[in-house]
């Protein structure tokens, strides 16, 4: 990390960084303040993770592009068809590399399936931008879930974060936490949206080049961003002396009390 303070801190005698008024030291209470949302800001990043799975990802669609334009310059029968092949044997071949890694089977299940997906779209049709339909229909689905989700006070951010932190729904009991999620879900929102205003108009233009080159940029590039920008936009709704992502502050339980949801105990 560049600064004590991750990549949300502040240097300008802020909360958070806030050194000893008059003294120029860090007092106790600062320097344990900063390093609770260091350790925030840390945490959400182990969380959300970053760019790597937006980049496998676009292994299938880099071999299903590359190999279109050289079945079409060969004269090869069914250029698309050979296309989705390749992009299924590319899938298959991340799907193992991910499962060795210990990524998630179901996590791995998903990923195969949409490029499954998105090949027999292509086939169907017969058409080779199609490969690219189901991920800007999913783009679109996405931005609307996440912006509803934001909405109805249920902030897809929260229940991904609380879920990955065993804390089920306490988080939505401070109202600090549930107006921080929200703001950074809005994060969420725009990534989609950008994605939709980019692969949108190349679809509809049919510049298959110019989508895959767009996918392999854009998707993991914007991944990236938002995980950055997560925790600032989260961090701007919590007050000073709040305690972190990892310790939901619910109203009317004691100071220090659980900060992971347990199986419930007979009195």
């Amino acid at each position: 990390m560049s600064t004590p303070e991750g990549p949300a801190g502040r240097s300008d005698g802020g909360p958070g960084s806030d050194t000893g008024r008059g003294t120029g030291r860090h007092t106790g209470s600062d320097t344990g303040r900063g390093d609770l949302r260091q350790e925030g800001a840390e945490s959400l990043r182990a969380i959300l993770g970053g760019r790597g799975g937006a980049v496998d990802a676009s292994v299938p669609v880099v071999a299903f592009v590359l190999v279109w334009l050289l079945a079409g310059a060969l004269g090869w029968w069914s250029p698309v068809g050979i296309a989705a092949g390749a992009a299924i044997l590319a899938g298959i071949v991340v799907a193992v590399v991910r499962l060795v890694r210990g990524t998630r089977p179901r996590a791995v299940l998903f990923g195969l399936l949409g490029v499954a997906v998105a090949a027999i779209v292509a086939l169907y049709t017969g058409r080779a931008e199609d490969f690219f339909l189901v991920q800007i229909l999913s783009n679109v689905a996405s931005a609307l879930a996440w912006a509803v989700s934001i909405v109805v006070r249920w902030p897809l951010l929260g229940l991904v974060v609380g879920t990955a932190l065993g804390q089920r729904t306490r988080w939505r009991r401070d109202p600090d936490l549930l107006r921080g999620y929200q703001r950074a879900s809005w994060v969420w929102v725009a990534q989609y949206v950008v994605r939709v205003a980019v692969f949108l108009p190349l679809y509809q233009a049919e510049w298959v080049f110019a989508l895959g080159a767009a996918r392999v940029a854009v998707s993991p590039a914007l991944v990236a961003l938002s995980v950055v920008l997560s925790w600032p936009a989260l961090r701007s709704a919590l007050p000073a002396d709040h305690p972190g992502i990892r310790h939901p502050r619910v109203v009317g339980e004691a100071p220090g009390g659980p900060t992971v949801d347990g199986p419930p105990t007979d009195g």
